[in-house]
């Protein structure tokens, strides 16, 4: 049965073209990447399609469902720059999945397109679904899904780097998670939603809103699932006990974070979880 990484991103070659040929952020200078919230030294190629091809690899793992990270900040400029920026991605990734032997799906960026599984929103676009309910009823219609990723963030003066994934791109997810629960889940009912690095700790908060008079019951529903990347086994272990095996799934954030990280953890629960967390859950998401 085939094995899917749910979380890698990739770049490609139109995309990172569009990128080096800007003058404000997000914008990309040979390795730095320029973004509102900071500067990251990074590789562009660790980005293509033939890096991600050879982390699957490494892993061990078959398929991966790969996107553009909203923490770029597209979303952010006027329509006429984002569009061309979602356009060389579109174009881009549409050729690399075709070329890849079945080993990459794609998620579109922000709404439904055709020869994609699903889209990629950010999640401040969950603080208000109005706005966004036109994806949303679409994806629901073709059976497709939608992945809540957090988005571009702005850290306070003098931050260290670790700050925007640590505090900010957390936080995002958490009221994410949240707007979801209070008005998104009974709104789009047969929606399948996928909330990254499971939902910003979604597992630790739910004792509090349970005190807070919150019918938890509502984050057991089928079509919420969360996925793991960034997280080793003692979040893992909280969080299965906490929903069981069939709500989340395997994400590694490749190349962001080593394709191995999460894995290794998710194995060491033994192959039950392994096979939950990186076919069946998958499978079920994808079909």
């Amino acid at each position: 049965m085939t094995t899917y990484d749910m979380h890698q991103h990739l770049w490609p070659e139109s995309l990172v073209e569009a990128l080096a040929e800007r003058s404000s952020a997000p914008m990309l200078r040979t390795t730095t990447l320029v973004l509102e919230e900071g500067d990251y030294e990074l590789d562009p190629a660790g980005y293509s399609a033939e890096a991600c091809i050879a982390n699957l690899d490494r892993a061990g793992i078959d398929v991966a469902v790969v996107s553009c990270p909203p923490t770029l900040g597209i979303d952010d400029l006027d329509e006429g720059e984002a569009e061309e920026l979602r356009r060389a991605y579109h174009e881009g990734v549409r050729a690399e999945v075709g070329a890849s032997a079945g080993r990459l799906l794609a998620l579109s960026m922000g709404r439904p397109e055709d020869g994609f599984v699903g889209a990629m929103v950010g999640a401040d676009d969950l603080a208000d679904l109005d706005r966004i309910a036109p994806a949303l009823d679409e994806l629901e219609r073709r059976g497709a899904y939608v992945m809540v990723h957090p988005g571009g963030a702005r850290p306070p003066k003098g931050a260290p780097s670790w700050w925007a994934p640590v505090v900010d791109y957390t936080a995002q997810m958490q009221r994410a998670y949240a707007a979801w629960l209070a008005q998104g889940v009974d709104r789009w009912p047969d929606l399948r939603i996928v909330f990254s690095i499971l939902a910003g700790g979604a597992p630790f908060q739910l004792e509090r809103m349970q005190a807070r008079g919150f019918d938890i019951s509502t984050t057991l529903r089928p079509t919420i699932y969360l996925e793991a990347s960034s997280y080793g086994r003692r979040a893992l272990e909280l969080c299965l006990a906490t929903f069981g095996a069939r709500q989340i799934v395997y994400g590694s954030d490749s190349p962001v974070i080593d394709c191995c990280y999460t894995l290794g953890h998710v194995r060491s629960f033994g192959q039950a979880a392994m096979q939950a967390l990186c076919q069946d859950n998958p499978t079920t998401l994808l079909t």
